[in-house]
């Protein structure tokens, strides 16, 4: 039986690299990626060996994005603006990055004849749910950020091409990400900070504020796992932990672990940490777990470990 083709958009980038690691393992591996944040080292292993290709471009290149998807099985659609701050002053990112490079992806899915999505979307299409955890299915969702609500925009056109062109779409809505790889996020935040601020740890918002965190090796695993076994035409699913934790006690715990003490603590006050921020975010990963699939960290487990790798890249 002859191998199947992957291709990977963001392949190079935090999630997207440790998702290639195992699609290798399965077939070959095409890595699309134009390293506005993604990094060639992530993908270094594989580099040079006959089933991977890496394609250096960009999603709004869109003869080369054609060219590429020929002989693709699946696409693992990953890339995207992965700050959510920067909607705060150029919206024009999102729009291009998320919205405008998805339609790229699909329509050059169908001048080439792939017919298999698997999408990152994020939690932050709920905006700020009534209900938590929240469900796949709650509704309405009023995302509060433009990175939410482009996000958003992306499921809408996957599952308008689901139905109109004979595609099956996995759509996985991710809690907050942390691990080996990091490129952004509060853990990436904290450790920039505390490399050039002495004496303290500058934290936004008041600390109260209250989420889920997931290991990216869970998050790879997941997803492979449940695309393996669902077989619905357009399927969502939760990606997250059971539980969640304080951001001031992440802040504490990222302080344990630095090499240097006497480090205070200062909040900048506030519910959110900035406009668009959800200080409370808790998923309902319940439809995972009936397909037999269960994280291995929770949110503080998570948080201890993905410093220490962290900390380990770091020094080395």
């Amino acid at each position: 039986m002859s191998k199947k083709t992957y291709l990977v958009t963001g392949g190079a980038g935090f999630i997207g690299s440790h998702l290639v690691d195992r699609l290798a393992r399965l077939g070959r591996v095409i890595v699309y990626d134009n390293l506005s944040s993604g990094r060639k080292e992530f993908i270094a292993a594989h580099l040079g060996k006959k089933d991977f290709k890496f394609v250096k471009a960009d999603l709004l290149n869109r003869k080369v994005l054609q060219g590429a998807m020929r002989g693709v099985d699946t696409v693992f659609h990953m890339a995207a603006n992965p700050e959510i701050r920067v909607g705060e002053t150029n919206p024009h990112v999102d729009f291009s990055q998320g919205i405008m490079a998805t339609y790229n992806v699909l329509e050059a899915m169908r001048g080439a004849g792939v017919n298999k999505i698997v999408f990152a979307s994020s939690s932050t299409v709920f905006g700020e749910p009534a209900v938590r955890p929240t469900s796949e299915e709650y509704g309405p969702m009023i995302p509060i950020s433009v990175y939410g609500a482009s996000k958003l925009s992306c499921e809408g056109l996957i599952s308008a091409y689901c139905h109109m062109y004979g595609m099956q779409a996995w759509v996985f809505r991710f809690a907050n990400i942390i691990g080996r790889r990091g490129t952004h996020g509060i853990l990436i935040d904290f450790i920039k900070k505390l490399e050039n601020n002495k004496g303290f740890l500058k934290v936004l918002g008041n600390g109260r504020q209250r989420k889920s965190y997931l290991l990216v090796e869970d998050v790879a695993d997941g997803i492979l796992f449940a695309w393996r076994r669902e077989k619905g035409e357009f399927s969502i699913f939760n990606l997250g932990t059971d539980d969640d934790i304080l951001i001031a006690d992440i802040a504490r715990i990222v302080l344990k672990k630095w090499p240097e003490k006497k480090i205070r603590i200062r909040y900048t006050g506030g519910a959110r940490g900035w406009r668009g921020d959800v200080p409370v975010m808790l998923l309902d990963p319940t439809k995972m777990k009936k397909l037999g699939w269960h994280v291995r960290y929770g949110s503080r487990q998570a948080v201890e470990k993905a410093m220490d790798d962290l900390l380990k890249e770091r020094a080395a």
